[in-house]
C-alpha cells in the first residue's frame, strides 16, 4: 500500500515537471546535483531501500550510460550485482540437510544407555529392542551411534579390562623390572626387583653389571625358593618385553603354575607400579664404589 502511494505521488510529480519550462528544469537540477555533492562527502554509504534499488534499475534503462555516471551514485557494476541477488533470492531453496533426519538426542541416550547395562546385547538385539518399544531406527543406525560414543562391540564389551583385570587380580600379581644405577666411576649396575601388588611390597633379586639370561634366571629360582619359604602363592607375572627376560626366565615360573603376561608395547601403565617405584629411584641413585 505504502508503495503504491509512494508511486502515484512520483507520477504526479512527473505530470507538474512536463508543464514546467525547461530552464526552471535545469537550474533544478543543478541544485539538486550541489546538494547532493554535499550529502555524498556527509554521509559514507547510503542505505537504500528496495524501492529505491528498483526506481534507479528503472531509470537506468531509460538514462544514457554517460548521462547515468555523472548523476548517479551507483555504478552499472553495482546494479548488475543487484540483479544477481534478486534472481539468487527467487530461485533459493530453503536449505535441507542432505540424507535422512538425524537422530533425536533422547534415542541416542537410549541407545546408549541399553549397550552399557546390557554388554551382552549386540547392536541388533539393541535395534530389536528398540523396535518392540515402537522406535523406528535402523540397525546401522545404531551401529553408528555407540560407534560414536565408544562402545566397543558386545564380545569386546564382556571381555575386562586391562584396570578391571588388575583390581580383580591385585592379590595374585606381581611385577618385574631393572633399574639403572650409576656410580661416581661411570660403571653401571642393574638391580632387578619385583613388586607385589597386593600389599606393594618391593624385592630386590640381584645387582650386577652384566644381567644376562642365566643371570636373571637364577634370580627368579632365588625368588621362587623365598616365596615357598613365606607361603606366597602369585598367580600372574606381568613383565615388560626385554631381552633378558629370556625363555628359561617364564619356564621358571610356569612351572609353578604362575602364568607370565608380556606388557604391551611402549605401555608403562601397563607396569604403572614398577614404573611409579624404579622412576625416582633411578633419577636420584648415585653411590660411590
Amino acid at each position: 500500500m505504502c508503495f503504491l502511494y509512494w508511486s502515484l505521488r512520483r507520477l504526479l510529480e512527473l505530470i507538474v515537471l512536463r508543464r514546467r519550462s525547461e530552464r526552471e528544469k535545469e537550474i533544478e537540477i543543478l541544485l539538486l546535483r550541489h546538494q547532493l555533492r554535499v550529502l555524498e562527502r556527509q554521509v559514507a554509504r547510503p542505505e537504500l531501500t528496495p524501492a529505491d534499488r528498483m526506481v534507479l534499475a528503472a531509470l537506468s534503462r531509460v538514462l544514457p550510460r554517460r548521462a547515468w555516471r555523472r548523476s548517479a551514485f551507483v555504478t552499472p557494476a553495482t546494479l548488475l550485482r543487484w540483479h544477481r541477488e534478486l534472481v539468487a533470492r527467487r530461485w533459493t531453496y530453503p536449505h535441507r540437510r542432505p540424507g535422512r533426519p538425524a537422530t533425536g538426542g533422547e534415542i541416542r541416550a537410549l541407545v546408549v544407555r541399553l549397550a552399557q547395562e546390557n554388554p551382552a546385547w549386540g547392536y541388533r538385539r539393541i535395534h530389536g529392542e528398540l523396535v518392540g518399544l515402537g522406535i523406528k531406527l535402523a540397525a546401522s543406525t545404531v551401529r553408528s551411534i555407540l560407534k560414536e560414543a565408544g562402545i566397543e562391540p558386545a564380545p569386546k564389551r564382556l571381555e575386562p579390562s586391562w584396570a578391571d583385570f588388575l583390581r580383580r587380580q591385585a592379590a595374585s600379581i606381581l611385577e618385574c623390572d631393572f633399574l639403572t644405577v650409576d656410580t661416581l666411576f661411570l660403571k653401571r649396575f642393574y638391580v632387578l626387583f619385583f613388586v607385589e601388588l597386593a600389599n606393594r611390597r618391593v624385592r630386590l633379586a640381584g645387582i650386577t653389571t652384566n644381567p644376562d639370561g642365566s643371570w636373571v634366571t637364577q634370580q627368579a629360582r632365588n625368588l621362587l625358593m623365598e616365596f615357598d619359604d613365606e607361603d606366597v602363592r602369585p598367580l600372574f607375572l606381568i613383565r615388560d618385553r626385554d631381552s633378558k627376560f629370556s625363555r628359561d626366565f617364564d619356564d621358571v615360573f610356569r612351572s609353578e603354575g604362575i602364568r607370565v603376561i608380556k606388557a604391551p608395547v611402549r605401555a608403562p601403565n601397563a607396569r604403572a607400579h614398577a614404573e611409579r617405584w624404579s622412576e625416582p629411584c633411578g633419577a636420584s641413585a648415585s653411590i660411590a664404589c
